[in-house]
């Protein structure tokens, strides 16, 4: 069994000495494990699917959100690139989600420009997932996830996030 699928939380899966085609089948390896092959994943109780986009594989965009970050050249030219503080907190996505981690937790809702967000957020280790809550379905789309780092800590966004979060958790 490769090495990265017995990485429990909080260790970092082991990605810097793979060349870019062993680091995507150790991620796929995990990816496939948590999301693919594991239907059943839900937050309380609610599905967590990967967001629609139309022409592309859905799992294939969750994939890609979860292992890359975007990338600003300038004002017309962006696109994603791979970001190894995401990749390597990969595994922690389930962990989260499933709420094996109970102290210094953040989970809350928030109205954002986009609509509601559902935020989970681990404190000790500045890490949070996204989703967006479904209310039609009951379900959420799973967003993003990413180490809190650099301007964001300074800025502390997911505090002023909660500071102002909805009374109901959706």
């Amino acid at each position: 069994m490769p090495i990265n699928l017995l990485k429990k939380y909080n260790a970092l899966l082991d990605l810097a000495a793979l060349n870019e085609a062993q680091r995507m089948k150790s991620l796929r390896g995990v990816f496939d494990r948590d999301f693919t092959n594991n239907p059943g994943l839900a937050f309380r109780g609610k599905k967590i699917k990967p967001t629609p986009a139309e022409g592309q594989d859905y799992m294939e965009r969750l994939f890609t959100h979860l292992t890359t970050v975007i990338a600003i050249i300038d004002k017309a030219n962006r696109h994603r690139e791979f970001d190894i503080k995401r990749s390597q907190r990969l595994h922690w996505i389930r962990y989260h989600i499933e709420e094996h981690k109970q102290d210094n937790m953040l989970i809350f809702s928030a109205e954002e420009p986009e609509g509601i967000r559902t935020y989970i957020y681990d404190e000790d280790e500045r890490y949070v997932i996204v989703m967006e809550p479904q209310m039609k379905t009951g379900d959420y789309f799973l967003l993003s996830a990413y180490y809190v780092e650099g301007k964001d800590i300074k800025r502390d966004k997911i505090r002023k996030k909660w500071n102002r979060r909805l009374s109901v958790l959706y």
